[in-house]
């Protein structure tokens, strides 16, 4: 699958707008963090892009989030791309992240609603006037962002990344997709 065929299939899947700005934003950061760590930025940055692509149809089951977007993209990704997606539910799918591909995807996919939260409460809400010291002062407020577990945006800590570094890494990916992601 390449990058036009993700996108077209995120759009006949995701109707809600915000949902598929997260996803485009995954898929900056994932493809950040490739770069970053010596890894496969287009395979990274797809696995990104389309790890949500069941949110909507998965119904109220929340343990069918991930275990069915991995078996719609059978075959269209590789199997390590699909245990990610898997992987990046594992909370409720019960499976433990173990490999820096399903880590990364779990860190930087949450570490987008921190990055936007932070973004939001800004005068401008505009992601270029965001610093990454910003982000990491609210991710020490439990009640900012509450629904964001830190603990998962940590896990950048096992790839290794430090989380300073993460953070920054992940507002500097996001930032050029302002417009896309309405910051």
């Amino acid at each position: 699958m390449d990058r036009d065929q993700a996108v077209q299939l995120m759009e006949s899947k995701i109707q809600n707008l915000n949902l598929r700005r997260h996803m485009l934003a995954t898929e900056a950061v994932m493809r950040a963090l490739a770069r970053r760590l010596g890894e496969d930025e287009v395979l990274w940055g797809l696995t990104g892009l389309v790890h949500d692509i069941d949110l909507e149809q998965g119904g109220q089951d929340p343990s069918a989030h991930a275990r069915l977007a991995a078996e719609w993209l059978e075959g269209k990704l590789p199997p390590e791309a699909l245990a990610a997606i898997r992987a990046h539910n594992g909370e409720r799918l019960h499976i433990e992240r173990r490999t820096r591909f399903e880590h990364a995807l779990a860190a930087a996919e949450t570490v987008t609603g921190l990055v936007v939260a932070a973004t939001l409460v800004l005068p401008g809400k505009k992601i270029a006037e965001l610093k990454a010291q910003s982000v990491l002062k609210r991710m020490k407020e439990p009640r900012f962002a509450a629904g964001v577990n830190r603990d998962i945006v940590r896990e950048c800590e096992l790839l290794p990344v430090p989380l300073p570094e993460f953070v920054s890494l992940a507002v500097e990916a996001m930032r050029p997709l302002a417009p896309e992601l309405g910051l």
